[in-house]
C-alpha cells in the first residue's frame, strides 16, 4: 500500500508538471499569434529576443560591485565612435573640453551639457545616441547593453559618427558678420574631408558608418557625399531615393515634447470629452497643403479642436493639456511626412489618426501600429463627413483596446540618459543591428578578393 501510494503521488506530481508546461506553452502562443492580444508583438519580441522582462532599471536602486560597464561580448552591437573634436558634438551645446580630452565625463551628470528645449528637443537624437555610447565604458553607469563602444574599429559592426548634425543645422545655418559661410556648412565640409580620409571610410565606402540627420534640412551638403553611409532620420521627404531609403537607413522617433501622461492617470474613453484635436501650423507648402482643407472641413464640428498654435508662448504646455482631453489626436502630413505631433498623441495616449500617404514609421518592422493607430488616405479624409463618420463610428471597446496599447508602447518613445531595455535609444540600436547585417553580407561578398589580398599582404 505505501508503494501504491509513493507511485501515485510521483504519477500525480509528474501530472501537474507536464499540465503546467502545456499551459504556460499555451499561453506563450496566445500572446504570440492572437490578432486581438492586448500584448503588441513589439513587447513579445523584446522580451523572447532579450531573455528577460523589459522592465524599466532604477540606477539609483541597482549597485555595481565591481563596475557596470558592459561586457561587449555581450552587446548586439560593437561600435566604434570617430573622436571628432568637440565643435562637432558637445562643442555645440557650449562644453569647452576638459582635462578627459573630447568629451565630457557622462559618469557626473550634473557636468554634461544640457540640450536646448524647446522644439530643438525633437531632433536630439544625435546627443542620445552619443551619451549612451559614452556611458556603454563609463563605471557605474546603469543602462540597456544593447551597444557598446569599441577602441579597435576593426572590431566594430558599425562606425559612428558624432556630428550633431540637427544642433548644427538649428543654431549655425545662418552666415554671421563677416563669415562668408556659415559654421554649418563648414564642419560638413570638414566632415567630409574627414571621412574620406580615413581608412574605415575606404574599407568599405562608407557603408558601415552611421550618421545622424534627423532634421530634414541637416546635411545639406554633406548628404551628397556620404549617401553610403546608414542614416538615422525622421523620414524621407527631402531626400533623394539613392541617398536614403528603407533598405539601408533607419527611421527614429521625434524626441516628443510634451509630457508623458501617467499610465494609472491617464483619461480614459468617457472622461475624453473631445472627439478629435489638432493643434498646429496649418498653412504648409507641399504635402502639408492637406491641412488647410482639413481645417475648412472640421472647424465648425462641435467636438472637434482644430486650431493654430506654436511652440512660443506657452504653446508646447498648451499642446500637453490638450492632447490629454481628446480621443482621437490628428497627425497630418506637414512640409515633410512626419512631426512630432505623432509621438506627442502616444505618450498622451490619445489615439493617432495619420494622415500622411508617405509616412515612414520607426520600428514598423516590430511594431504593429494598426493596433494603437488609425490610418487615412488623404484623399479620403478630405472628402466631406468622410473622417468625422469614420471616427464617431469607433466604439468604445475598439477605441479602449487601443487606449490600452498605447500605453504599452509609449515607452519605445522615450529618450533618456542613461537609457533602458526597450526605450528609444534602446530600439533604435536595434533597428541598426538589424540593418547592418545584410549590408555587411553585400559588403564583404563585393570585397571578398581585395580584403583577401590585404590580410595576405599583412602576415
Amino acid at each position: 500500500m505505501t508503494e501504491k501510494r509513493v507511485f501515485s503521488s510521483r504519477l500525480l506530481s509528474c501530472l501537474i508538471a507536464i499540465s503546467m508546461f502545456f499551459l504556460i506553452l499555451s499561453c506563450s502562443l496566445l500572446f504570440r499569434i492572437g490578432d486581438n492580444s492586448l500584448v503588441p508583438t513589439s513587447i513579445y519580441n523584446l522580451i523572447v529576443a532579450d531573455h528577460g522582462s523589459v522592465d524599466l532599471i532604477d540606477p539609483k536602486s541597482t549597485s555595481c560591485k565591481d563596475s557596470c560597464s558592459c561586457d561587449p561580448k555581450q552587446a548586439v552591437l560593437k561600435v566604434f565612435m570617430y573622436d571628432l573634436p568637440p565643435e562637432f558634438h558637445f562643442g555645440l551645446l557650449g562644453w569647452t573640453g576638459g582635462t578627459g580630452g573630447s568629451w565630457p565625463n557622462v559618469g557626473n551628470v550634473s557636468v554634461i551639457p544640457r540640450y536646448p528645449g524647446g522644439l530643438n528637443l525633437q531632433h536630439s537624437i544625435e546627443y542620445w545616441l552619443t551619451l549612451d555610447l559614452l556611458a556603454s565604458v563609463t563605471l557605474n553607469v546603469v543602462r540597456s547593453c544593447t551597444a557598446v563602444l569599441v577602441h579597435n574599429s576593426s572590431q566594430a559592426d558599425i562606425i559612428f559618427v558624432p556630428f550633431f548634425s540637427s544642433l548644427s543645422y538649428n543654431r549655425h545655418s545662418k552666415v554671421e558678420g563677416v563669415e562668408t559661410k556659415s559654421t554649418n556648412d563648414v564642419l560638413q565640409e570638414r566632415l567630409v574631408e574627414y571621412l574620406n580620409g580615413r581608412d574605415e571610410w575606404k574599407r568599405f565606402g562608407g557603408k558601415d558608418h552611421l550618421i545622424m540627420a534627423h532634421h530634414p534640412n541637416s546635411m545639406l551638403i554633406a548628404r551628397w557625399k556620404l549617401g553610403s553611409a546608414m542614416f538615422v532620420l525622421a523620414d524621407f521627404g527631402r531626400y533623394d531615393n539613392q541617398i536614403a531609403n528603407i533598405d539601408k537607413d533607419v527611421i527614429a522617433p521625434y524626441r516628443h515634447v510634451v509630457r508623458t501622461l501617467d499610465v494609472n492617470n491617464s483619461p480614459s474613453f468617457d472622461e475624453r470629452p473631445t472627439l478629435v484635436y489638432f493643434q498646429g501650423a496649418i498653412y504648409r507648402k507641399d504635402g502639408g497643403v492637406i491641412r488647410q482643407e482639413l481645417f475648412y472641413l472640421l472647424r465648425s464640428e462641435k467636438d472637434v479642436h482644430f486650431a493654430f498654435g506654436s511652440a512660443g508662448g506657452g504653446g508646447i504646455h498648451k499642446a500637453s493639456a490638450g492632447m490629454a482631453g481628446p480621443k482621437f489626436c490628428l497627425n497630418i502630413a506637414g512640409d515633410t511626412p512626419s512631426s512630432n505631433r505623432l509621438f506627442d498623441a502616444i505618450v498622451s495616449h490619445c489615439v493617432p489618426v495619420i494622415i500622411s500617404d508617405e509616412i515612414e514609421l520607426p520600428y514598423e518592422d516590430l511594431l504593429d501600429y494598426s493596433k494603437f493607430s488609425i490610418f487615412v488616405p488623404a484623399s479620403d479624409a478630405c472628402k466631406k463627413g468622410y473622417l468625422m463618420n469614420l471616427l464617431r463610428g469607433v466604439k468604445k471597446e475598439k477605441w479602449t483596446e487601443m487606449w490600452e496599447n498605447l500605453k504599452k508602447v509609449a515607452p519605445h518613445f522615450e529618450y533618456q540618459y542613461p537609457s533602458k531595455p526597450g526605450d528609444a535609444v534602446d530600439m533604435i540600436w536595434k533597428m541598426v543591428s538589424r540593418k547592418i547585417k545584410p549590408l555587411q553580407y553585400k559588403a564583404h561578398r563585393k570585397n571578398r578578393f581585395k580584403m583577401s589580398q590585404q590580410f595576405l599582404n599583412s602576415r
